[in-house]
């Protein structure tokens, strides 16, 4: 990624997949929100939305993992000064996951949406307290939304 944010982007693309009702407008006020109140006022982030097969090519090309995930998220914030990076979500996990911890697909997906900005923002999930941070933070940023 070539281009200098000079304020806050926030892109969706779709590949392989389609979301009824996704709220473009709405999404991108509330992840511009969350990047503000954590203190950065600028970043390009792309989001993508595809099904499970563009994921795990995904995975497999660039990371060497041979699983379906729900989200993978790369970080460009070295190339920038302020937030930067490519967020993808596999539209199919998401449904699944909402079944499965018996939440409303816009949930999850929200969920899981501003868990990979949180990723951006300098957060991890590697043990259990960062885990508890984040899930933290998630929860209060979809209380936003709300």
């Amino acid at each position: 990624m070539e281009q200098q944010p000079n304020h806050l982007n926030v892109l969706f693309s779709f590949e392989g997949t389609i979301i009824e009702d996704f709220n473009e407008e709405r999404a991108s006020e509330w992840i511009v929100d969350v990047i503000k109140r954590e203190g950065s006022n600028a970043a390009f982030i792309q989001i993508v939305f595809c099904n499970d097969e563009y994921l795990l090519d995904i995975n497999q090309k660039y990371l060497n993992h041979d699983t379906f995930t729900d989200i993978i998220t790369f970080n460009y914030n070295d190339e920038f000064d302020g937030i930067g990076g490519d967020i993808f979500i596999s539209i199919p996990r998401i449904r699944d996951n909402a079944v499965t911890y018996r939440q409303s697909f816009e949930e999850e997906l929200h969920r899981v949406i501003i868990h990979g900005v949180l990723h951006l923002l300098g957060y991890d999930d590697q043990d259990d307290t960062s885990r508890e941070e984040m899930r933290a933070k998630e929860n209060y940023y979809l209380s936003l939304l709300l």
